[in-house]
Formats: structure tokens, C-alpha cells, sequence
């Protein structure tokens, strides 16, 4: 990691702590009374180099979640909170992340971290992305930002995502960092907050997922 990117996410990470903490309080205290379970979830995740890491979010389902179900959330799963919904609609839940950015586990803009099963499934080809500082956000967050809807639409949504989703989003990843700036990490960083981005999908037999990534946001 370059020096201004670890400069862009101590200032990010900090001043964004101390702006947001208001809310995060906030959201901490809706997330207790609600039923009155854990208010932060902590998951293993694989980052740089293929080492683990503890990767925090506000809690949004239920207690004791990860025995009732897959680790993906498809929409409409049961096993979300009502409070859970709006905060992972918002992408809220993840607003805890920046203390992992704050220590430096995180960057602000890299690839979404996956749980190992996942990575474990990774070609040779595809682990080039674990050399990568994994991300609160990314461009392939933003082009993905109904994943959830996507999954629900296939009987089989582990299957989708392992051999659909997840190939197309390194693909995404490794092409953005061969191209990425401090202005171009700026940018995402603001689509996200704005919930900007667009994406086209599209099936052949219900089977192929095609993103159409626009290449010119990244030379802007």
C-alpha cells in the first residue's frame, strides 16, 4: 500500500469516526433494543496476502444467524433483522469498518473481503486479488448493489454466486487496481456514499451474467 493511500484512509477512516459516531451510536442503541442480542458481528474475512482478519459490522441478523443458514443473504432471508433490512438497504451495517481501516487491515477502496470457504474455491488466476488491500467499498460493490435481489432470483444462490458472481467481481477488482489513483479511489468512495453506479445484467438460459464495467470512469 502507497503512502497516500494509507494517508487517504487514516484521514478518511478518522474524520469519518468522528463525524458518523452520533449515528453510530444511534444505530448501536436501535440494534440492542430490538431484540435485544449483540449489537456489533464480527466475521472472519481473508485479506492481503490470504491472511485472516476479524471484519466488524453492525449485527443484522438474528442471534445465532450463521447455524440457521448459508453465509450468503439472498433478499427476503428470514434470518434478517426489521432493523437489520434498513441498515443493510443503506449499506450501514459496514460503517463499523472503519476501525479496521483505522488499523490498518482495511483500506477505504479495495476488494470486498470473502469468508475463506470461499476463497478456498479461488483458481490460481483469481487469487492475484489477494495481493490487493481488501476494501470497505469497491466499483464492483457499486455495479453489484442489488447482489441480494440477483441471488434470490436462482434456486441455487450459493452456486450463482461461486461461479458467476464472484469470478466477474475479481475480474473487476484486478482491472480497477491496474488503473486506480488517489482520484479515482475519491470517486468511488463518493459514488458509494451517493449510491451511484449502474450496471446492465443479463441471462443466457438463466445461466451467464455479463457486467458491462464503464472503463472510462476509471481513466477520469
Amino acid at each position: 500500500m502507497t503512502l497516500a493511500k494509507r494517508s487517504f484512509d487514516l484521514a478518511a477512516s478518522i474524520g469519518g469516526l468522528l463525524v458518523l459516531a452520533p449515528l453510530m451510536l444511534l444505530i448501536a442503541i436501535l440494534v440492542k433494543a430490538e431484540d435485544g442480542g449483540r449489537v456489533f458481528f464480527r466475521q472472519e474475512r481473508i485479506g492481503r496476502g490470504g491472511r485472516a482478519f476479524g471484519m466488524w459490522k453492525f449485527r443484522t441478523m438474528v442471534p445465532g444467524a450463521s447455524a440457521l443458514g448459508p453465509s450468503l443473504t439472498a433478499a427476503g432471508d428470514r434470518r434478517v433483522t426489521r432493523m437489520g433490512a434498513w441498515l443493510r438497504g443503506k449499506k450501514l451495517d459496514e460503517l463499523p469498518q472503519l476501525f479496521n481501516v483505522l488499523l490498518g487491515e482495511m483500506t477505504m477502496v479495495g476488494p470486498r473481503p470473502e469468508v475463506p470457504k470461499y476463497v478456498d474455491m479461488y483458481t490460481m488466476e483469481q487469487r492475484d486479488v489477494l495481493k490487493l488491500a481488501p476494501g470497505i467499498t469497491d466499483r464492483a460493490s457499486i455495479l453489484f448493489a442489488d447482489e441480494s435481489e440477483l441471488l434470490a432470483e436462482h434456486a441455487d444462490p450459493e452456486r450463482f454466486y461461486i461461479e458467476e458472481i464472484v469470478p466477474e467481481k475479481i475480474r473487476i477488482n484486478l482491472e480497477y487496481a491496474d488503473r486506480a489513483t488517489s482520484f479515482s479511489d475519491l470517486k468511488v468512495v463518493l459514488q458509494t456514499l451517493g449510491h451511484v453506479g449502474s450496471f446492465n445484467h443479463s441471462w443466457k438460459d438463466g445461466r451467464n451474467l455479463r457486467v458491462k464495467f464503464q472503463v472510462d470512469d476509471l481513466r477520469s
